[in-house]
């Protein structure tokens, strides 16, 4: 079975250089290739000029073909492998297009695995932890009041007076802020199409122990099954959201004032413009901070409260972004590998074992990653 990891920008490099130094039997295919070479030429010489052409025609039944490259590629490789036989990884949202892939990658016996690096992947690994935990404890009632919070950010180890600094083009990060949401709050859901109109305060529990500015990020309410809630559970709360420095909506004010009137010519040249005033400068360290709870009250008082946290900063191993989402695709190339993954279309496993192990193994990548227990 060969591994054939398209794609070398920032976020890929960690989780690919894993993969060769463990011996895996790995093809890099790359748009520029002298970049592939900068990136890993140290560890293999096996790079080639990405295609769609040219990886089709290397590609044999039983392989790998793991997307780090644009959303927009992710279906029509994901469909070059049924056609092929082969498997499919990449760390992106699974589109509607990527699910109406299922029944097909059945019939065909291949897994297309989705959602498997930071936020979505490490963040569905931890909810999936908690309402076990939560299942199996003395506390679990079936007519317990639920609130569940996610919130992910990559923010500046190093504040800056924006509140955030940029690793690529941030052209993405502002057509995001035109994307509407749904969550629960109050027990009621709650529709926005600005996020910032939903920003909240959210205290991060020690070891963490500091103030984000957090907003609900796309569709919530999916998750509610995904993570395994029962239709009849009682649900004051659901949201998974982003987490900002604080200061960060004052900072950025006049963006909000702007971007949803901006057509995509004055996204790109916003764009340019922030990219210029506030990218990473050479060896700064960036930060990534993930806290996931589970709280359940009986008669408004708490009998179970818990929450994954995870604070991880640019080290000499390379950025946390990069570490945190490139990790989780190595781990879930091994899966495939070892066939502990079903066919089918998937998002990061539920498996407690496999949850187990994939959350050890992140674990070394993060300066802290602890589970806080609010009421021991």
């Amino acid at each position: 079975m060969t591994i054939h990891w398209c794609g070398t920008g920032l976020s890929a490099i960690p989780g690919l250089r894993k993969l060769i130094e463990a011996g895996e039997d790995v093809q890099v295919w790359n748009r520029t290739v002298d970049k592939a070479q900068d990136a890993v030429g140290d560890l293999t010489d096996r790079i080639s000029a990405f295609s769609i052409e040219a990886l089709t025609d290397a590609v044999a039944g039983g392989d790998i073909v793991i997307s780090m490259l644009p959303g927009d590629l992710h279906v029509p490789l994901a469909e070059m492998c049924l056609e092929a036989g082969a498997h499919f990884v990449s760390s992106s949202y699974i589109s509607p297009q990527m699910a109406e892939l299922d029944a097909v990658a059945r019939q065909n016996g291949v897994a297309l695995v989705n959602e498997v690096g930071l936020d979505p992947g490490i963040d569905h690994l931890m909810a999936h932890w908690l309402v076990a935990d939560y299942r199996a404890s003395n506390a679990y009632d079936a007519g317990n009041t639920l609130s569940f919070i996610s919130y992910c950010g990559g923010v500046p180890k190093i504040p800056n007076a924006f509140r955030y600094k940029f690793s690529w083009s941030p052209a993405g990060v502002l057509k995001a802020l035109r994307s509407p949401s749904r969550s629960i709050r109050e027990f009621t859901e709650l529709s926005v199409t600005k996020p910032w109109d939903a920003l909240s305060e959210y205290r991060a529990p020690a070891p963490i122990d500091e103030t984000f500015e957090v907003y609900p990020n796309r569709d919530s309410l999916p998750f509610m099954a995904d993570y395994r809630f029962d239709p009849a559970w009682n649900v004051k709360e659901f949201v998974r959201g982003t987490l900002r420095l604080n200061g960060w909506a004052d900072a950025w004010s006049d963006i909000f004032a702007s971007v949803g009137e901006m057509s995509d010519e004055d996204i790109n040249t916003l764009s340019t413009k922030l990219w210029d005033d506030n990218a990473y400068d050479a060896g700064e360290p960036d930060r990534v901070i993930l806290c996931v709870a589970l709280k359940a009250e009986r008669d408004g008082v708490p009998v179970y409260h818990k929450t994954y946290t995870l604070d991880a900063w640019g080290d000499a191993r390379g950025s946390a972004m990069a570490r945190l989402v490139s990790t989780p695709v190595a781990l879930a190339v091994k899966s495939v590998l070892n066939r502990e993954i079903a066919v089918g279309v998937h998002a990061a496993p539920s498996d407690p074992r496999l949850v187990k192990n994939w959350l050890d193994a992140i674990d070394h990548e993060a300066q802290i990653m602890h589970v806080v227990n609010h009421l021991s």
